[in-house]
């Protein structure tokens, strides 16, 4: 495990556009189709990072909580499935019914979305607007595995707050920290 930080891709950036393996329902899904009426909020994590293990049941609660409101989430995971393959397709469907992901897991096997983010570990998070645009960027909030914080979501909370309330995003933005993607 190496502890990397998220690189912070630029506030405004319009949302790479994908399509890719729900590996749930097993069809093939894309942004446009996934994108929310308020915003999308796109995660890039993986089954097997003690960092997303840690936050998997607070991801799970802030999208029940925010999907009624208009926000859709979409899990990808991108790690090289050869050299890991717990982060398989195969193993990722039962990953998402064993923590009831109200959202699709899809699969970037070439690796190319998560370069088009610029994402760098797991969890990396991305909340963009109604209109694709990015306007929040890091961590889920300041707990992590073994620093006794609880998990609240607040980081990702307050920015959705923003949005739902025509407000700006609250700065600065902290980077996420995790495992770094595995590369091919």
């Amino acid at each position: 495990m190496s502890l990397t930080p998220s690189t912070m891709l630029p506030l405004g950036t319009k949302a790479p556009d994908f399509t890719l393996l729900d590996t749930v329902n097993g069809s093939l899904m894309s942004l446009k189709e996934l994108q929310g009426p308020k915003g999308t909020v796109v995660m890039f994590i993986c089954n097997h990072c003690p960092f997303v293990l840690h936050v998997n049941e607070e991801l799970v609660r802030v999208a029940n909580d925010y999907r009624v409101t208009g926000f859709h989430f979409i899990a990808i995971s991108s790690n090289d499935a050869v050299k890991y393959p717990q982060d398989g397709p195969e193993f990722m469907s039962q990953h998402a019914d064993d923590h009831d992901y109200p959202f699709p897991y899809l699969y970037d096997a070439t690796q190319e979305v998560a370069k088009a983010y610029d994402a760098a570990c797991t969890p990396d998070l991305y909340l963009f607007d109604a209109s694709l645009q990015l306007v929040y960027r890091g961590q889920l909030d300041d707990s992590r595995p073994g620093n006794g914080i609880p998990l609240t979501g607040r980081s990702l909370r307050e920015a959705m707050d923003a949005v739902l309330g025509n407000k700006q995003v609250p700065q600065p933005q902290k980077p996420s920290m995790g495992c770094n993607i595995k590369w091919k």
